[in-house]
């Protein structure tokens, strides 16, 4: 070293031996004649020895790292960063006594801001290292480098889904973004993590990548790549990996037999794509399904006489026989036999044979008796013969002429009973939509048709009917035909125009309705039923109840009930009998009918209720009411959802109606077609069920209102029945065209499976599917396979609506009862969850709550107040409801939370609020860098959407200040 440093490191050593020796004096002065038993013992010729050496560390977001260093022994310890003593001021040292070797340890630590290393500008990363002091020299500890941690947003490359067949292979490439320290990657399928340890067919280990060496068809999902280090967690986009099935042909069938009586014909065999069936995508089978032959059927050959036999003796009765047989040829393949007598008798005296006079006298009295009596019985049986053949050429006829649909076409609201009618009636005085509307009503006469339909074994007699009163049209296949035919006359000059308020008995009409007209809200089916309930306590903090899998809950709001309070609150799905007055008009019930308590509830803010219906919203088509249940069990309108109201706020999306309600008490939502173009949506779902020991096969379709709640009873039912779910559940838009629903099965192998008679079609009334008010509605299919071998079917179902919309449900499934698989529930991740309280039972964390509804509550003069909020989130609608709420940006902030409670993130709240950032800002560019909140990265980090609460907790802050 030179001699100026020299220099100056013996000085600043004798400086410090000075100061070392003084201080022993003193201390020896000061214990004059004391003894010392723990003086440290002497530790001369030992350089310093570090204990703790400082470690590489990283600054996470704005917080200040500590290093530290411990040595023994040493007198002084000083930090050196990056080639530069730390100020003394900086360091933090004490002193303390090893217990176990008795020596004095000093201990130093520093801390290192995020400042102090964005200032650093070297060639390496910032540094720091210890240098510690004793009487014999100094010792230098390790380097310690000190970095910003961080982790970007964006992936440098994101996972690519995939189709992949199955038993191939499966490689998902990801590359996190870029870090400090570099990201740990972990692979998420369906919001699970995917673990290698447990699957030797997955892979995690190879560079970041996910590999499935042999796909399945469990393998199919949705892959997130999750990248994480100490500072955030980043996911990358979905990628959906399908794993299809191409389709493979099943084994042929036996050849049919030869379809001609006689010479050359036709013999067929079959085989149906279900070996495997395709899956998810996979191609369907090439080939030939049906392949043909010719045969030759042998003719029939008809039987013919030989020659007589010679005539035997004379017998003592002068009688003598001879015979022959039917062997010339003898009769094959169906021939005929021969005709006449094979044997023959006569006299053989020439009357020369005497015999007693009356003897003969009796004997022909007898032949003449046997004689006539031959000659009645031939002539009745060839009347009896010519009359059924007369009967069958006219039904034939008659079923020829009047066939519109078919001879199978049958009405499915028999299949609950044996017998039922339907009254044609005559149409109504001024109706413009039926024809002969000049003609007075009589209610007295109408035509029935009832015949018996029913061809049903005895696990199919518990069928729902859910209007049981509702006359049915013609059971017979002819008459169903016919009246399937009338009624389209009937109707073919109906106008698509507005309907008339009085016809609502030809929507509705029940044997009950022509009393008074009263609308049955649960019908029968569910009358044996217990309700749906769920309860939960409620404190100052809120929280949310859930019906499972019905789409309706309730959202109790932070600061509804008052604090150091609580309420048992419950919510039940009514599912007995209630009826609503309906007098003219014509309603239907849109969804559950919910009830929400205790009566006695006293809340400071309104609770949103979630009930889902089943109707495609349009004014022009609808008028959709909201109705509550009085004290004596009559119902009365609150409000009809397309006018405005400060007594309760409506709002409707496509699948559910979200409803601010301020006190407790039932409620249902009906709803009234205006026009032949309103919709309800049905659901349609066939299940399938084997009967046990049988060659049985049952196909259930069901027909039912589309929402979550009708569709729970039909799954719970086929529960009891072990029933199969074959397809996946769709929907049908059915309209108010006063037509029926028809559901037909088709594309059967008919070499394979047989069906019932008259039952490949079969039809629900209009009033039976327009007016089912959340009940299922189903018929039945019963088919028979000819052999045991058959393990497969394959086959589709039609469901149409007269003149309106067709859905077709493609059924391919096994029918060995060793197969049978359960019947797959709901697929809802809260299917369980019941009841949530406080914080975790809101999507917006209470503290931007606070913020949101103290920025907009004041109003401000440059229109930054809560109709603003409200516009932004699409509900600007019937704002005099928020405008005489205490806080009408909470009320909205609920309304928000109730109507985005399926989806797990913040987008377009975060997005509203940017957006009138944006707008204010620019009259107020100074405020922006004035932010309250100091802390906002430390305060977002701690939820679990860290990176949608730094935008939003930045959109407040500036809003705030504006």
């Amino acid at each position: 070293m030179g001699a100026l440093t020299k220099g100056r490191y013996l000085v600043l050593r004798g400086l410090l031996l000075l100061i070392y020796c003084t201080a022993s004096v003193i201390s020896k002065g000061g214990a004059t004649g004391d003894a010392q038993p723990d003086a440290v013992p002497s530790v001369q010729g030992t350089l310093p020895h570090f204990i703790q050496e400082p470690e590489d560390a990283y600054i996470v977001k704005s917080n200040p790292i500590k290093l530290r260093c411990r040595a023994v022994p040493a007198l002084q310890i000083f930090f050196k960063c990056n080639g530069e003593w730390v100020h003394q001021n900086e360091h933090f040292s004490h002193e303390y006594k090893d217990l176990n070797t008795g020596l004095k340890v000093r201990e130093v630590m520093i801390n290192v801001s995020r400042q102090q290393v964005e200032d650093f500008h070297g060639p390496e990363d910032y540094w720091c290292l210890c240098v510690a002091w004793s009487h014999l020299g100094t010792s230098k500890s390790r380097k310690a480098t000190v970095r910003i941690a961080y982790l970007r947003k964006n992936f440098e490359q994101d996972p690519q889904g995939k189709e992949v067949p199955i038993n191939g292979m499966i490689v998902l490439h990801c590359r996190p973004p870029e870090g400090v320290p570099a990201a740990e990657v972990e692979w998420l399928k369906n919001e699970e993590l995917v673990s290698s340890l447990t699957d030797d067919n997955i892979d995690t280990r190879a560079d970041h990548n996910l590999i499935i060496n042999e796909a399945r068809l469990s393998d199919s999902g949705n892959y997130t790549c999750l990248a994480s280090n100490v500072v955030a967690k980043r996911r990358s986009a979905t990628a959906t990996v399908i794993v299809f099935v191409n389709g493979g042909w099943s084994l042929w069938t036996e050849w049919s037999a030869c379809n001609a009586p006689c010479g050359r014909g036709v013999q067929k065999r079959s085989r149906t794509c279900t070996n495997p069936a395709p899956l998810n995508g996979g191609a369907f089978c090439e080939g030939m399904s049906v392949q043909k032959i010719t045969c030759n059927a042998p003719c029939p050959i008809d039987g013919g006489w030989n020659e007589w036999s010679q005539w035997t003796v004379c017998s003592s009765q002068c009688e003598r026989q001879r015979t022959r047989e039917c062997n010339s040829p003898v009769p094959r393949h169906r021939g005929k036999m021969c005709e006449g007598n094979s044997e023959a008798t006569e006299n053989c005296t020439d009357g020369l044979c005497t015999q007693s006079k009356a003897f003969l006298s009796t004997h022909e009295i007898v032949q003449n008796i046997l004689s006539s009596n031959d000659v009645a019985l031939y002539s009745g049986l060839g009347a009896g013969i010519i009359t059924v053949a007369i009967l069958v050429v006219a039904v034939m006829l008659y079923r020829k002429n009047h066939s519109e649909y078919g001879v199978d076409v049958i009405d499915s609201s028999a299949l609950t009973g044996g017998f039922q009618s339907f009254n044609f009636k005559n149409t109504r005085q001024g109706n413009p939509l039926l024809l002969n509307s000049s003609m007075q009503p009589d209610l007295t006469v109408g035509r029935t048709y009832s015949t018996p339909l029913c061809f049903q074994d005895s696990t199919d007699k518990e069928l729902f009917d859910p209007l049981p009163d509702i006359k049915v049209k013609v059971q017979s296949s002819f008459m169903v035909s016919l009246g399937v035919a009338e009624r389209a006359e009937f109707h073919a000059k109906a106008p698509a125009e507005t309907f008339p308020r009085d016809l609502s008995r030809d929507y509705c009409s029940t044997m009950d309705r022509r009393k008074k007209g009263l609308l049955t809200l649960n019908g029968p089916f569910s009358s044996c039923k217990e309700p749906l309930r769920t309860t939960g306590v409620f404190g100052h903090h809120g929280g949310r109840l859930v019906v499972p899998n019905t789409g309706v809950s309730l959202l109790v709001p932070h600061g509804s009930v008052a604090e150091n309070m609580s309420w048992e609150m419950y919510m039940v799905i009514n599912q007995g009998e209630a009826s609503v007055q309906t007098l003219d008009s014509c309603e239907i019930l849109l969804g559950p009918e919910v009830t929400y308590g205790p009566p006695g509830l006293d809340l400071f803010c309104p609770v949103a209720m979630t009930i889902a219906h089943c109707a495609e919203v349009d004014a022009e088509n609808w008028n959709i009411q909201l109705k509550r249940r009085t004290q004596d069990s009559k119902w009365e309108e609150v409000m009809s959802v397309e006018e405005e109201s400060t007594s309760c706020y409506c709002l409707m999306d496509s699948t559910s109606c979200h409803l601010l309600l301020d006190q407790p008490g039932s409620y249902a939502l009906v709803g009234e077609p205006l026009t032949q173009a309103a919709i309800k949506r049905l659901k349609l779902a066939v299940f399938g069920t084997m009967e046990v020991g049988s060659m049985s096969y049952t196909l259930r379709v069901y027909c039912v209102d589309d929402t979550p709640h009708a569709f729970q009873g039909v799954v719970a039912a086929e529960k009891t029945r072990g029933g199969q779910l074959l397809e996946e559940p769709k929907m049908l838009p059915f309209r108010a065209n006063t037509f029926s629903l028809q559901v037909s099965i088709q594309d059967v192998p008919q070499f394979l499976w047989s069906i019932k008679p008259f039952t490949t079609c079969q039809e629900f009334s209009f009033p039976q599917v327009w007016c089912s008010n959340q009940q299922p509605l189903h018929c039945a299919f019963s088919l028979e396979r000819y052999s045991p071998a058959t393990a497969q079917l394959s086959c589709k179902i039609s469901v149409r609506q007269v003149k309106g919309h067709e859905q077709i449900l493609q059924v391919y499934t096994a029918v060995a009862e060793t197969e049978k698989e359960s019947v797959p529930f709901f697929m809802q991740t809260d299917c369980t969850i019941t009841s949530q309280t406080g914080p975790k039972a809101f999507k917006i964390p209470l503290s931007i709550r606070q913020r949101i509804c103290a920025t907009f509550d004041t109003a401000n003069a440059k229109g930054k107040d809560w109709q603003l909020l409200a516009q932004k989130l699409h509900l600007d609608r019937n704002l005099g409801y928020f405008a005489k709420q205490r806080s009408p940006s909470a009320v909205i902030l609920s309304l928000w939370e109730a109507r985005h409670q399926d989806t797990s993130d913040l987008d377009s709240l975060a997005s509203a609020l940017e957006e009138i950032g944006k707008i204010h800002s620019k009259s107020s560019p100074k405020d922006q860098d004035e932010s309250p909140f100091p802390a906002v990265h430390t305060l977002a980090y701690n939820f679990e959407y860290a990176n949608k609460m730094i935008q939003l907790w930045r959109n407040v802050s500036r809003l705030c200040l504006i």
